[in-house]
């Protein structure tokens, strides 16, 4: 593919005042190169002053693709970090779509570094090849013996910063297939002293998150909902809302899904929605309570599953289990859960002098809101912009099917004259009373063992609340009528069981349920590796061998899925704990990466745990950035055992209990004394980091609390189901 001339010229002629390469790759893999931001699909962004600008497609949550795509680029480019910026893309999804999830912009699914390894590495390396090339046009030298290192091309006893060589390399045709460096020759990837590039703007404060945006003469908007998902507003009252000074007005959202109120400021948003009166209609609305949930999947537990998940024999597997030598069982429940993000979640709509609009936001999959507003304010897509900003966490909150919250602040907007900003604002209380959560779900399991402690049989029945089913996500995410989600991680196991059914039904919905980071991985490893640990136990085998024993053979994912677990089991000195503690070890395949963790804690039933170390053993394919690697895991485990150890969301007649952290209480940090982190070398794909750590957490925690004691957790939370803290 060429360059058009008109664009060639123009290029040529801005070179004194700073030219612009831009190069990316389209949805078909061809290369192109364009001196307008808005131009095809431009991954890379060099400035004829020698800068170097990465055009991010996923947001940045905290887990890290600014760094890693940067660095991608970086390495076939040849600058080194301190040469490179990035900025966030525009919305546009047959540019930047996502693509594992279709035409569709956005981030999730621990995808960001396995879809855009490869896309980012060949725009680095068409423009180093483009560069080369002007510069041996330049200097009339053979390209081949150029080479470019440090941000300065060299060669042939020749040297110049590559910016001077930018307006020349815009004439030249985009190679289609550019050399990608070897392995061998990486100098930033897997480089473990490569640091993330916005560790200075969040510790100094420059950072701008979505919850910065102050614009001239914004409204602030708060949205007063109703405590039971389902009701309506019917009517409202705000004489006494009329007294809070800055109070503008109220008005009911013409979904009737809650009254928004208007305000000079935060403070004063809060504080009229407060004294605001709503009446509300519950004829449709959630009435059950937790304990009702939990009946009724309990009772499904009980039943012949819906859906045969894995085609098995069902009633071949139960009679070889009910003529095996031994017959374990269990039954696990776990409760709805909050996402609970740093940052509550917000975003601001600003006018444009055209009669368009610029969405600011968080936006971890902005073609969702992108259409909804673009629907919702009868506007042309191309009038409504999306600044993607920082997001002080997610956890897949920001990312939903319906774009509820940005589809709130564009209802708002659209009650407004449309001629100032309108900032919605949540409250923690918010996010936590009338938010989205993993949905509840019990597991059945009944394992039969032979004479030599073998595994026979394996009846896992799963019942809970789909997440895809009633989503624009149900088309590919759901086959013959089972929501992959609810089963990933126990129907799919690498384990190599013999006799094995998977069954699920599904239960009515007593939230919006959401995936949560793991989704459904976050039970069914729970579920897997504590029975892998009560089968061990029953076998009288060491819980490792025991695994290793079905990771046998020469399969891809379980010899991955063995070499993680025997480095953690290494590293963490597995079997020779201090006298007064005890270890537990967890192994699981999520997201493409396979992760073992082995937890060791002190005390006991009577005086309480202690969690003294996880050691965490990491296969994820190529390591592009080892630090944030390790962060992520380091965060994945904190995040999944905090939640076990004490958090749940009940309802009492469809309402939340819960309000604030008090109630619903994050990690602290003196929860976890140590976490090490070890990565498994590996020449395969890149693979998700953001998410598999938190998995294994969890049984890895419970199996030490029972090597510990006779305490053998399933129902969550820990600290409600026999468990105390030290």
């Amino acid at each position: 593919m060429t360059v058009s001339t008109s664009r060639r010229g123009f290029l040529k002629a801005a070179a004194a005042t700073g030219a612009v390469l831009m190069v990316g790759v389209t949805p078909k893999g061809a290369l192109a190169a364009s001196g307008n931001t808005a131009m095809l699909n431009p991954f890379v962004k060099i400035g004829s002053d020698g800068t170097v600008t990465a055009i991010v497609k996923h947001f940045e949550m905290g887990q890290g693709p600014s760094t890693g795509l940067s660095t991608l680029i970086a390495e076939e480019l040849g600058v080194r970090m301190d040469q490179i910026g990035y900025e966030f893309a525009p919305s546009n999804p047959e540019i930047y779509n996502n693509l594992m999830f279709g035409p569709f912009q956005g981030t999730g699914g621990s995808t960001a570094m396995a879809n855009s390894f490869m896309q980012y590495r060949q725009a680095g390396a068409a423009a180093r090849e483009m560069l080369l090339q002007a510069a041996a046009q330049s200097w009339g030298v053979d390209a081949s013996n150029l080479k470019i290192e440090e941000g300065v091309i060299s060669g042939s006893g020749q040297s110049e910063p590559l910016g001077n060589f930018v307006a020349d390399a815009t004439e030249l045709a985009v190679p289609e297939d550019p050399r990608l460096k070897d392995q061998s020759e990486f100098r930033l990837i897997g480089n473990t002293d490569i640091r993330r590039l916005d560790s200075k703007i969040k510790t100094d404060g420059s950072a701008q998150f979505a919850v910065d945006v102050l614009l001239p003469g914004q409204m602030i908007v708060m949205i007063k909902r109703p405590e039971q998902r389902g009701a309506l507003a019917s009517g409202m009252d705000d004489s006494a809302s009329s007294d809070i000074k800055g109070y503008i007005r109220a008005a009911i959202l013409p979904n009737k899904a809650g009254v928004a109120v208007y305000a000079e400021n935060t403070w004063a948003a809060m504080q009229a929605r407060d004294a605001l009166q709503v009446d509300w209609d519950t004829s449709s609305a959630e009435a059950r309570s937790s304990d009702q949930i939990e009946a009724e999947i309990r009772a499904a537990l009980d039943a012949e599953p819906t859906y045969n998940v894995n085609k098995s024999d069902a009633e071949a597997t139960r009679a070889g289990i009910d003529a095996a030598d031994q017959v374990i069982e269990q039954t696990f429940y776990f409760p709805l859960l909050a996402h609970a993000p740093m940052e509550p979640l917000n975003c601001t709509i600003e006018p444009t002098a055209d009669g368009g609009i610029i969405l600011h936001d968080g936006a971890q999959m902005p073609t969702g809101p992108h259409m909804a507003l673009s629907e919702i304010l009868q506007l042309p897509m191309e009038k409504v912009q999306v600044n993607t900003m920082l997001a002080g966490g997610s956890f897949g909150r920001r990312a939903t099917p319906d774009a509820d919250y940005q589809v709130e602040a564009g209802l708002a907007f659209a009650m407004t004259d449309r001629s100032r900003p309108i900032k919605l604002v949540w409250s923690r209380e918010d996010d936590l009373r009338s938010g989205y959560y993993r949905p509840a779900f019990g597991h059945k399991v009944r394992v039969g063992l032979n004479a030599d402690g073998e595994i026979v049989g394996w009846d896992h029945r799963i019942a809970g609340q789909s997440i895809m089913k009633g989503t624009p996500f149900e088309s590919f995410a759901v086959h013959d009528g089972v929501d992959h989600s609810s089963v990933e991680g126990a129907a799919d196991t690498p384990y190599r069981i013999p006799a094995a059914h998977f069954g699920l039904t599904d239960t009515e919905k007593a939230t919006t349920t959401l995936w949560w980071r793991a989704v459904g991985h976050t039970h069914t490893a729970y579920v897997m590796e504590v029975m892998m640990d009560m089968a061990a136990k029953t076998a009288g085998m060491d819980p490792v061998a025991f695994r290793l024993r079905y990771l046998e053979g020469d399969g891809k994912d379980q010899s991955r899925m063995a070499g993680v677990l025997r480095l953690a089991a290494d590293k963490a000195d597995w079997g020779n704990a201090a006298g007064d503690r005890s270890q537990g070890v967890a192994v699981h395949k999520s997201f493409g990466s396979f992760v073992a963790e082995v937890v060791e804690v002190s005390g006991n039933g009577e005086d309480g745990f202690r969690i003294e170390k996880v050691t965490c053993a990491v296969d994820c394919g190529i390591a592009v950035n080892p630090d944030v690697i390790e962060a992520q895991m380091e965060g994945g485990i904190g995040y999944g055992i905090g939640h076990t150890m004490r958090d749940q969301i009940t309802l009492t007649d469809g309402a939340v209990d819960q309000y604030n952290f008090p109630d619903y209480e994050p990690l602290r940090i003196g929860d976890i004394a140590r976490i090490d982190v070890h990565i498994v070398p590996s020449a395969e794909a890149p693979t998700g980091v953001g998410e598999p750590g938190t998995p294994p957490s969890a049984p890895a925690l419970a199996n030490a609390i029972s090597a510990a004691s006779s305490i053998r957790v399933s129902n969550l939370p820990m600290d409600e189901n026999g468990v105390t803290w030290a």
